[in-house]
């Protein structure tokens, strides 16, 4: 028995269960079982993830603090790799992986006390410190260079720093064990050297020997038979980042990308100058570090000269062997795809090419049913991809990014979120600039100002939309898909369609799996060659109907989220399965009980012999549930017999006809009509429009004047 370090009542331990969470632990165990739910515990930043914190909590035990668990944006962090960073487990899954929660206190002073965990035992820091590093804490002092560390403290902050980053790799898309890079026996004896007096920089230089010699090269793709050999690669370094431990390397061949570790010491840069892009050559040892192949490094250089312009010339053509697609997969015939065949098999290239030289790849889309079925068809393209090119586990997550766009316009908001991204994944994990793909949008005027800022960086854009585009969009991008701009007719094509035969041709693989999503894109009238695919593909026009308004509900809920994981359920699952259904269900239910509410408040109009329906829908509709107003001015529309609908808010309407409508137009021909309303077209593909609150009977009358004048 012991007493509480608090409170002093008697307990098994050091700390009674009522100041549990009054008192930060020290972790120096290996089995994260061992971790106690609810307790805060110290650790070190591993490395970050689009979707959270990785944090060491000793040499072999690592958790993810999601961002979800967060106070403050995860891009607003200022935590580095090795931080000494304050968490709260809340949870131990059956496979090891631990659940953090966010912790107020990010300061040792700010608890009540502090504890040593060593295994499952409790105890004070004067016991646990015995000299004693085999526990595999993660060790929290500085390291010897650090100014006001002198004496035994630093030798053993050195020994244990080495250890604990002998066994710790961190990256941005998860955790994965490393040893010294130097192998075996090395990490001990420069552990020992440290500790005898040597500087930094002298362990560095025993290090960071230069490769040479005549030693055969070896092709990254064949090193998963390789394991425990010692070998040399040539390639391009396509990322760096500098964990608590190591530094890792990713270097690519003409066969794949490998992560190479080279240790000098914990949180010491190696190589500081190998930079990405460098075209380099690398002595070292084969190794698998939780079922991935790795390199421990033993020696690096750079290349210049004839044997650089060699390894890039090996790249280069890979690259352009590889990436180009032999043919266009087209799914069904529809002569507004074959207007772009050309268009397609370049933005195939375009997509290929990035996933090879190790780019992320984004993928922006309208939050709709058709944005989504868009996004998910070139995921579903990519993702094999980017695991066959990657060791690494977690690459899908690192390299391929889908984030669906509230409004189809690829406004400043959604550019400056994804330049901020990827400026900060550039200069604090190394990252190269991504491909940004928009699906379904960026295709209007309205979008340039967006385009333009990754412009800046040149950072490659890509547009692919079925619907009307503006011919200068051509000249903002790499590549643009519009069949419009191509002078074909897709008015029966949806962009979904589209965006389907680019993932198919991305992707040959998987063009069996994206061979109902045309027909899944389609609200009504769906051309024939696309139902008799999906009817091949084992989903009858009832199971369509399921997927597509499955799709349509889960598309407006957390509309910012891609919901990678239940997307690919509802329009992928096992045909027999009742998830689409079930949403399904929940879609029709709360779609008529709204249609109910505004169909009995239409205000209908005749202009000019045309039958117009209007209706308000701040007051008789829910604006901040489903459906969005979007799809009820759908809806409205396709049910009723009359030839326009405007649905209007407080500053915003919507237009829907059968037949065609320029908004721009009626947005100018309002304008001239109250001059005083600032209306303007913003969502040319929504048949969008704003204006001043006060202004808004005034504008809704003009709108449909202009509206009726370009239908007669």
């Amino acid at each position: 028995m012991g007493k509480c370090i608090i409170c002093g009542a008697s307990v098994d331990g050091r700390i009674c269960a009522s100041h549990e969470e009054d008192v930060v632990f020290e972790f120096r165990g290996n089995d994260p079982h061992q971790l106690v739910g609810n307790r805060f515990y110290s650790g070190l930043v591993d490395g970050y993830a689009d979707f959270g914190v990785f944090v060491d909590l000793s040499s072999n035990v690592t958790g993810l603090l999601h961002r979800s668990e967060l106070d403050k944006r995860l891009e607003s962090l200022d935590w580095e790799p090795g931080d000494q960073v304050f968490v709260q487990v809340k949870n131990v899954r059956e496979n090891g992986d631990v659940d953090l929660a966010w912790s107020i206190r990010q300061s040792e002073r700010e608890f009540r006390g502090a504890l040593v965990q060593e295994g499952t035992t409790e105890l004070e820091r004067d016991d646990g410190d015995d000299g004693d590093d085999d526990a595999g804490g993660v060790v929290h002092k500085p390291t010897p260079d650090s100014p006001g560390e002198t004496g035994d403290d630093a030798d053993e902050s050195t020994e244990s720093a080495a250890d604990s980053a002998a066994g710790t790799d961190a990256d941005d898309g998860g955790s994965d064990a490393v040893t010294d890079a130097s192998g075996g026996d090395d990490s001990a004896a420069d552990a020992d050297a440290t500790d005898d007096g040597d500087d930094v920089d002298a362990v560095r230089d025993r290090k960071q020997a230069t490769p040479d010699g005549e030693v055969e090269r070896v092709a990254i793709g064949t090193l998963s038979d390789r394991v425990g050999e010692s070998v040399r690669i040539e390639g391009e370094v396509v990322g760096a980042r500098q964990t608590g431990g190591p530094t890792v390397f990713e270097l690519r061949d003409e066969t794949g990308v490998v992560d190479c570790a080279a240790f000098v010491q914990a949180g010491v840069r190696a190589y500081p100058e190998i930079e990405v892009g460098d075209v380099v050559r690398l002595d070292g040892e084969v190794e698998v570090r939780r079922n991935e192949i790795q390199v421990e490094t033993e020696a690096l250089a750079a290349l210049e000269g004839n044997e650089a312009e060699a390894v890039q010339r090996r790249l280069a053509d890979a690259v352009t062997d590889e990436a180009r697609p032999d043919d266009l997969v087209t799914l069904g015939d529809h002569d507004a795809v074959d207007a772009v065949a050309d268009d397609l098999l370049d933005a195939a290239e375009a997509v290929r090419r990035a996933v090879i030289e190790s780019r992320p790849v984004v993928v922006r889309h309208a939050a709709t049913a058709d944005g989504y079925v868009a996004g998910a068809a070139v995921e579903r393209a990519v993702l094999p991809l980017v695991r066959e090119e990657h060791a690494k586990s977690d690459a899908e997550y690192h390299y391929f990014t889908r984030r669906p766009l509230d409004e189809p316009v690829y406004d400043m908001d959604a550019a400056t979120k994804d330049a901020t991204r990827m400026l900060q994944d550039r200069d604090r994990h190394g990252e190269q600039l991504p491909l940004v793909l928009l699906v379904g949008t960026g295709s209007t005027r309205e979008s340039m100002d967006g385009l333009d800022l990754l412009g800046v960086y040149d950072a490659e854009r890509v547009v692919v939309d079925a619907a009307a585009a503006d011919p200068e969009i051509a000249e903002a991008v790499a590549t643009v898909v519009n069949p419009g701009i191509a002078g074909a007719d897709a008015a029966d094509l949806t962009t979904g369609a589209l965006a389907t035969v680019l993932a198919a041709t991305v992707n040959p693989d998987v063009s069996d799996d994206l061979a109902h999503l045309p027909a899944v894109s389609y609200w009504a009238d769906a051309p024939e060659t696309y139902t008799a695919l999906a009817d091949e593909a084992g989903r009858d026009a009832e199971r369509v109907a399921e997927l597509r308004e499955a799709v349509a509900l889960e598309a407006y809920y957390q509309s910012y989220q891609d919901k990678r994981e239940l997307i690919t359920d509802i329009l992928f699952g096992a045909e027999g399965g009742d998830l689409a259904g079930h949403i399904a269900g929940q879609f029709r239910e709360k779609l008529e009980t709204e249609l109910d509410t505004a169909e009995a408040n239409i205000e209908e109009r005749e202009v000019d012999g045309l039958t117009f329906a209007t209706l308000d829908a701040d007051a008789y509709s829910h604006r901040f549930d489903f459906p969005s107003t979007t799809l009820l001015a759908d809806e409205l529309q396709r049910r009723g017999d009359r030839d326009a609908t405007v649905v209007y808010g407080t500053d915003e309407l919507y237009v829907r006809a059968d037949d065609a409508v320029d908004v721009r137009e009626a947005a100018g021909d309002a304008t001239m009509a109250v001059p005083d309303a600032g209306v303007t077209a913003v969502g040319v593909r929504q048949g969008r429009v704003e204006y001043l609150a006060g202004r808004r009977d005034a504008v809704v009358d003009a709108v449909v004047d202009a509206v009726a004048g370009q239908l007669h």
